[in-house]
């Protein structure tokens, strides 16, 4: 039987009216080494300004659609805690905001002074746009097919060697702080990035 998270008391589900768009990357990028999964472009929440995920080639990346109205939403504290625990050794969690479970705010400002204001996040997080189905973004597209799983809720996780070839991914249920996920994050970090000996 599949476990549905309770709803905390943020108030009642809104429709999103910002959607995010991605774009592949310029053929320039590619060619200096970005892994394929990362060749997309994405508005940043705060001020909607593109941003290319290839910046974050060769770092370790922790992948989480969010959303502010869910059971797990707590679990914001944790991922800024992992990202300023492990930055300096080479991760970066991204925040990718979803309505897709219709759980999420109205706007991209509602969501980043929400996140900000609450639970601290400096974490890089994204415009809201869809993790699942057929209106998916294209990383999450290409995320889904790699994994063979798309998530089934908010705050599915994936983490991604720093290569790019080698994604696993964890359920909603799957904390922060969860001794596997730990497990393989710190294998990821002690490989070198490509390109270093």
């Amino acid at each position: 039987m599949k476990r549905r998270p309770f709803l905390i008391g943020f108030g009642s589900c809104l429709t999103l009216a910002a959607t995010a768009t991605a774009t592949a990357t310029t053929p320039a990028l590619a060619a200096a080494g970005c892994p394929g999964l990362l060749q997309h472009t994405f508005p940043r929440l705060q001020d909607e300004k593109p941003q290319a995920l290839c910046q974050y080639g060769g770092r370790v990346l922790l992948i989480v659609n969010t959303a502010s109205y869910c059971g797990f939403t707590p679990q914001y504290k944790g991922l800024e805690e992992l990202h300023a625990r492990y930055k300096d050794r080479g991760l970066v969690v991204l925040g990718f905001p979803s309505n897709d479970f219709a759980q999420e705010k109205a706007s991209n400002k509602e969501i980043a002074e929400f996140c900000e204001n609450t639970f601290g996040v400096k974490f890089p997080m994204f415009g809201a746009s869809s993790v699942r189905g057929a209106k998916a973004n294209p990383l999450y597209q290409q995320l889904a097919a790699r994994t063979g799983k798309a998530p089934s809720w908010n705050f599915h996780k994936y983490l991604i060697s720093r290569d790019g070839l080698a994604v696993t991914h964890y359920g909603s249920t799957t904390t922060p702080s969860d001794r596997t996920l730990l497990a393989e994050l710190e294998r990821q970090l002690a490989k070198p990035a490509p390109g270093t000996s």
